[in-house]
């Protein structure tokens, strides 16, 4: 994206989460990005076009906050996923608030346009392949299934300290730490009917959290 259109893509995502879905306009975004009338329709003349950029701009914007590039090579352990998973979740939460309310609006958005719904499908991928990835090195028999499990832990934590009950609550980078610690090794730790003794993967244990 250019210089203009990466201006005009975040100033749609901060009306949505200042505005809401029906403060997203094309004169809006020129107003708020400081352009000329007419430079928003110029670039996106649709308003799913509009969508559309925004749903991209988030995805490029959230890679940068979440750096999967900074997720630990297989074979370093749990105990790195967990400091690095909470790394990521932290500086999200802490930092990024109005781009996590942008993304519930663009998402209950695609419940009700098709056309949007695939895009925003499409973009969402590109984090779960790496997370799929990761998964399966940290000892995973079913990554796909855990990858999901570990998706869903972190949309409904995002969700509740963004705009849920616990807005005013967000977690510390270690409390985030702890509970990835949990649900990693409830998912990999000891499984039912393995040997006490040789566990497929070793677990997190408190001192080392």
């Amino acid at each position: 994206m250019t210089a203009r259109a990466d201006l005009i893509a975040d100033a749609a995502l901060s009306l949505l989460a200042e505005r809401g879905m029906r403060g997203l306009t094309h004169r809006a975004v020129d107003e708020a990005a400081g352009l000329p009338q007419g430079s928003t329709s110029n670039y996106a003349r649709t308003r799913q076009a509009l969508l559309e950029t925004a749903v991209r701009r988030l995805a490029d914007r959230e890679a940068q906050v979440l750096a999967m590039e900074e997720m630990p090579a297989p074979g370093e352990g749990l105990d790195a996923l967990v400091d690095a998973l909470s790394l990521a979740l932290h500086r999200y939460l802490t930092g990024h608030r109005d781009l996590l309310v942008a993304r519930y609006e663009l998402g209950l958005e695609a419940t009700r346009r098709p056309e949007l719904r695939a895009f925003y499908d499409e973009t969402g991928r590109r984090f779960r392949g790496p997370l799929t990835a990761l998964m399966g090195a940290a000892g995973s028999e079913q990554p796909e299934r855990h990858t999901l499990s570990l998706v869903a832990w972190c949309e409904g934590l995002m969700f509740s300290c963004a705009v849920g009950s616990f807005h005013s609550a967000v977690p510390s980078r270690e409390e985030l730490r702890t509970g990835f610690g949990e649900l990693l090794n409830g998912m990999l730790g000891v499984r039912p009917g393995a040997d006490a003794d040789h566990p497929a993967v070793t677990t997190i244990t408190r001192a080392e959290q």
